[in-house]
């Protein structure tokens, strides 16, 4: 018979991320994180700059791949987002992208706020807090794109308080309450 080697994780991070009782922390900073989004999505929204021309994400690209000579560093760190962002104004994606980016951010803020496929709101909203960071753009994004993580890593106790308590179990990823005496049995063998 093959040994398998189970590493558990420690019981502080087991209760944070995986426990039942931290629901209502969780709650708070998706609630935070999602009203951050819907903010910003809503603002980009209104605004014909993003949703009409895309003229606003088109200027913050533009400002982001020009490398002034009397600065000791351009805002973009790598070339090859550099080559990226240049490919898309090239293109004039700005005008599509614009909407993309504006409706992306309020819907984000929506599923996060509802409790909603919360894991996966959680990852994109990182993947765009990490392009405007990588854009050169500091803002609230290191906040937004750590909490972003710590709720991707809580993704099962996250959605509790929200609609994914009733979804997830429907498409297959249903949550279970192990009795206690189980659970002392489990703790007292690692």
């Amino acid at each position: 018979m093959k040994r398998v080697t189970v590493v558990q994780e420690p019981p502080f991070s087991r209760f944070l991320f995986n426990d039942i009782r931290t629901a209502p922390l969780w709650f708070l900073v998706r609630l935070y994180v999602g009203w951050a989004w819907l903010d910003a999505g809503l603002h980009k929204i209104q605004d014909p700059k993003w949703m009409d021309t895309g003229t606003a994400i088109q200027g913050f690209w533009t400002n982001a791949v020009k490398a002034p000579p009397d600065v000791a560093r351009a805002p973009i760190t790598y070339d090859w987002y550099r080559g990226f962002l240049q490919l898309l104004l090239d293109s004039d994606a700005h005008v599509w992208f614009g909407k993309l980016i504006a409706v992306g951010e309020a819907a984000i803020g929506v599923a996060l706020i509802i409790g909603l496929f919360t894991g996966f709101a959680a990852l994109l909203g990182a993947f765009m807090n990490m392009n405007f960071m990588l854009a050169g753009s500091a803002s609230s994004n290191p906040v937004l794109f750590v909490l972003a993580v710590l709720i991707l890593m809580a993704w099962k106790v996250a959605g509790i308080i929200g609609i994914d308590r009733f979804l997830l179990p429907l498409l297959g990823t249903p949550w279970r309450s192990e009795p206690a005496r189980q659970q002392r049995t489990a703790a007292a063998t690692t």
